[in-house]
């Protein structure tokens, strides 16, 4: 997908959920299974009456379901409240550490261009890369189509996972995510899980072939990290340790605190001190 076309979908996308107010008059969220078929109906109602096409409805929603392991998933984030050790323990941050600098070494050539059009160094990038995926060895087995959908109709997000939701419509309408796609339980996707609104908003395109493809190309994917860092307030050359500018985008990535410090950590283990 080319970037201009993506971000004149994101433009025209906030323009239609500004111009009737979806979360007002759209399908109540639920709690349980039972009412998400009924959702489902009301909000595709809903999302034709915004400007999405039959088409793309008919397409996107072929195969969802209520998804429980998505729901599981949600009410379970139980390593976020873990101390530092452990999680840096449970998420396995020394491999990440000793593979992540062979995996700098590697790709010399790819982590310095980034640096050069974003800013961002390559540790906080393969710190992330890492912990999310392994390097893009395991992206998740869940339908991103239905995980999403699951959570805009589960009352506890509702109104988030509903914008992620329209946004993962933009992409199937530009042939960027398939219906049948599969990623993490909460509809990340890609080597670095980004949600579709992330996709939407900072995907870039770093391996020059003129589309954005967060699975299948490590460039893409570690740009479109760096880009949304920078899009998160990172300053080219300052610090990101706690307490220094940087830490603040990387705070972006994610709310949980511990999360945070391994980024920084890890980052700065790759990086030799920076």
């Amino acid at each position: 997908m080319r970037m201009t076309k993506l971000f004149l979908a994101a433009a025209a996308a906030m323009g239609v959920l500004h111009a009737v107010p979806v979360f007002a008059q759209g399908p109540q969220c639920g709690n349980t299974s039972a009412g998400f078929d009924a959702w489902v109906a009301d909000f595709k109602q809903t999302a034709a009456a915004n400007g999405v096409s039959q088409s793309v409805l008919s397409r996107a929603f072929a195969n969802v379901n209520y998804n429980k392991p998505t729901i599981a998933a949600d009410r379970g984030q139980k390593s976020f409240k873990l101390s530092f050790d452990a999680f840096m323990q449970k998420r396995g941050g020394a491999a990440v550490i000793s593979r992540g600098r062979s995996m700098k070494a590697a790709n010399q050539a790819l982590f310095a261009s980034i640096e050069r059009r974003f800013g961002v160094p390559a540790g906080p990038l393969i710190a992330i890369w890492g912990m999310e995926t392994g390097f893009g060895s395991y992206m998740g087995n869940q339908h991103t189509l239905s995980a999403v959908s699951t959570l805009a109709y589960d009352c506890r997000r509702s109104e988030y996972f509903t914008d992620q939701l329209y946004a993962a419509l933009q992409l199937v309408s530009e042939g960027y995510l398939s219906p049948q796609a599969k990623g993490a339980a909460h509809g990340e996707i890609g080597q670095t899980q980004f949600l579709p609104r992330n996709v939407v908003r900072f995907g870039a395109d770093g391996d020059g072939d003129g589309r954005v493809d967060m699975v299948g190309s490590r460039a893409d994917a570690l740009a479109s990290t760096a880009n949304f860092l920078k899009g998160h307030g990172w300053q080219a050359g300052a610090g990101y340790q706690p307490g220094e500018p940087n830490f603040a985008a990387i705070q972006g990535w994610n709310a949980a605190s511990v999360y945070q410090q391994a980024i920084a950590y890890i980052g700065q283990q790759i990086d030799g001190g920076r």
